[in-house]
C-alpha cells in the first residue's frame, strides 16, 4: 500500500489554459496565487490565479496583488466538493461526533472546501423545517460553503408534498435508504417521491442494498452463532447490493429521475449501474475510500469493527474493478460519506452483526490518500483527480462553474498543494472529533498545503487559521448531468 519512493507527480509542459483566461490585466486583486500549476479536470497551465472579492479575477502572469502566496513547484487545484458528508448538527439525536464546527475544520485540512450533508428530520418536525434549522446551524459553524440532501427514512405523506417546496427552497437533490426496514413497505410513495423530484429538476440519491436480503442473512448468521464482527461481509453480500441498483435503475428510469448511487462497493454493483447508463439512463455512481484500499480481511482482526460501514468492505477483485471505474469514467464521484464516531463506541462488545456501528470519520484524509494512492501511482491522472473530487460532483449537483474549476468568475476555493510533500499519518491532530484514523501510519506522498475558501486562507500548512465560520448555503439545482 505504500507509494514507491521514487515516484514524481508528472506536472508536465503547459498543454492549455484554462477557460476563461483573462491577459494584460493592470489592476491590482486582492490576492495572486503565483507561479504554481493550475489543474482542472480537463487541462493544466503554469500560471498566476488572482482573485478579487472572493472571485477568480485573472488568470495570467506576472499579476500584481495586495497579497502574493508563492505556488513555485506547486499545484493549483480547484477546492474539492464531497458532496457526502453526515455533520450532526447539535439539535440532532444521532451519535455521530462532528458537526459542522469541527467537520468542516476536517474537510478543509483535507483540501475540500464544499460538503454536501445528509440532513434527515427529527420525528416532530417536517422536511422544510429540518432544512431550515440545520442550515441556520451550519451557517454560524462552518468554514467550508455547504449543500444539503434531504433525506426521506421513510417517505411520510407531508414528506413528499412538500418535495416542490424543497426544490424551491434550493435543494436539488432527495437521498432515500433501500435499507430502511420500511422501505417495502412503503415503495409507492418512494416511488411517488422520485417522480416529484424528477418533475422538479432533482437528482435522487440511493443507498442501494436489499433489506430483505439483508435481514434473512443477519438472522442466519445469529442462528448459526456468527454474531461478531467477522460475519459482517456475510451478512450483506454483493448481491444485496447489485440486486438494489438494479431496482433502483427501474424505479428511477420508472420515474424518469436522475438516479445517484451513493458509496457503490462492488463488481457486481457496477455491473449493474453500467447496463442502466448502457441503455441511456441518467445514472451516476459515487464510491467510498475504503473500498479502494481495504478488504474484508480487515474484518477479521481484533479491531475489525472500526472499518464497519455499509456496504462492508469486499473481495481484491473488487477494489481492482473500482479503479478501473474511477480512471475509465464508469464512477464518477468520490465522496468520504463522512460519519465518524469515537473508538469505544465502534469497538463496543455489546452489538452484533445486526447492530455494529456504521460509519468512518475520513473527510480530513480523502484527498490526500487518494491524491499518494492514485495520482503518484499513475492509477489516477491529476486532470482525473480533479474531476472525480470537484467538477464532477461540483456538475452534478448544479454548483459548477461557480464551484469544482478554475475560471474567471469561479468562486476562488483553491487548495495549494505540495505534490513532494512526504508525511506520515497519524490518529492526532486531525480537527475531526474522531480519536481514530484507519489509515493511521500510512505513508504519503503529496498534501494540501494551503486551503482558500472564496478567497480566504483558511488553512495554511495543514493548521486552521481563520476558524471563523463563514461557510455558505449554496442553493443547488439538479445539474446538467455532464460529468468528465
Amino acid at each position: 500500500m505504500r507509494a514507491d519512493s521514487g515516484s514524481r507527480v508528472d506536472r508536465g509542459a503547459p498543454r492549455s489554459a484554462p477557460t476563461g483566461i483573462r491577459h494584460g490585466l493592470t489592476a491590482t486583486v486582492d490576492l495572486v496565487i503565483a507561479g504554481g500549476t493550475v489543474v482542472t479536470g480537463s487541462s493544466r497551465s503554469r500560471c498566476d490565479v488572482g482573485v478579487e472579492a472572493g472571485r477568480i479575477a485573472a488568470l495570467g502572469h506576472q499579476l500584481s496583488g495586495d497579497r502574493v502566496i508563492d505556488a513555485q513547484g506547486m499545484l493549483v487545484l480547484p477546492g474539492g466538493v464531497d458532496a457526502h458528508v453526515h455533520f450532526t448538527p447539535a439539535s440532532a439525536a444521532y451519535s455521530w461526533v462532528d458537526d459542522f464546527a469541527t467537520g468542516s475544520r476536517a474537510a478543509a485540512v483535507g483540501g475540500i472546501t464544499t460538503v454536501g450533508n445528509m440532513t434527515s428530520a427529527r420525528d416532530d418536525e417536517t422536511l422544510l423545517t429540518a432544512m431550515a434549522r440545520v442550515r441556520r446551524e451550519a451557517e454560524t459553524q462552518s468554514v467550508v460553503d455547504f449543500i444539503l440532501h434531504p433525506v426521506i427514512r421513510p417517505p411520510r405523506a407531508s414528506d413528499v408534498a412538500d418535495i416542490a417546496a424543497l426544490a424551491a427552497a434550493g435543494h436539488g437533490s432527495l437521498k432515500l435508504f433501500m435499507t430502511d426496514p420500511a422501505f417495502d413497505v412503503h415503495v409507492a410513495a418512494c416511488m411517488e417521491a422520485m417522480q416529484a423530484a424528477a418533475a422538479h429538476g432533482m437528482t435522487v440519491l440511493v443507498h442501494c442494498e436489499d433489506q430483505a436480503v439483508l435481514a434473512h442473512r443477519a438472522a442466519a448468521l445469529i442462528g448459526s452463532g456468527r454474531c461478531d464482527v467477522r460475519a459482517y461481509a456475510d451478512s450483506r453480500p454483493d448481491y444485496a447490493e447489485a440486486s438494489a441498483v438494479a431496482r433502483a435503475a427501474s424505479m428511477a428510469r420508472a420515474a424518469g429521475a436522475r438516479l445517484y448511487i451513493v458509496h457503490l462497493s462492488s463488481r457486481a454493483a457496477l455491473s449493474e449501474a453500467r447496463r442502466a447508463r448502457q441503455r441511456g439512463q441518467d445514472i451516476l455512481v459515487e464510491t467510498r475510500p475504503e473500498y479502494l484500499y481495504f478488504t474484508r480481511d480487515r474484518l477479521e482482526a481484533p479491531t475489525g469493527a472500526l472499518y464497519v460501514g455499509a456496504p462492508p468492505l469486499r473481495e481484491p477483485a473488487d477494489v481492482e474493478a473500482l479503479w478501473s471505474g474511477l480512471s475509465g469514467g464508469a464512477i464518477q464521484t468520490l465522496g468520504s460519506d463522512h460519519a465518524p464516531w469515537l473508538r469505544a463506541h465502534k469497538l463496543d462488545p455489546s452489538q452484533n452483526v445486526a447492530t455494529l456501528r456504521q460509519g468512518l470519520g475520513v473527510v480530513d484524509v480523502m484527498l490526500p490518500v487518494l491524491f499518494s494512492r492514485g495520482v503518484t501511482t499513475s492509477r489516477l491522472s491529476l486532470e482525473r483527480f480533479v474531476a472525480l473530487t470537484a467538477t464532477n460532483p461540483a456538475r452534478v449537483f448544479g454548483l459548477y462553474p461557480a464551484k469544482g474549476t478554475i475560471a474567471v468568475g469561479s468562486d476562488a476555493d483553491l487548495t495549494i498543494w505540495d505534490p513532494d510533500a512526504e508525511w506520515t499519518l497519524s490518529d492526532s491532530g486531525r480537527e475531526t472529533r474522531a480519536d481514530y484514523n484507519v489509515y493511521a501510519g500510512w505513508s504519503l506522498r503529496g498534501r494540501p498545503r494551503t486551503t482558500i475558501v472564496r478567497g480566504e486562507v483558511v488553512v495554511d500548512r495543514g493548521e486552521v487559521v481563520s476558524p471563523h465560520p463563514r461557510g455558505r448555503f449554496l442553493p443547488a439545482a439538479g445539474g446538467d448531468g455532464t460529468v468528465v
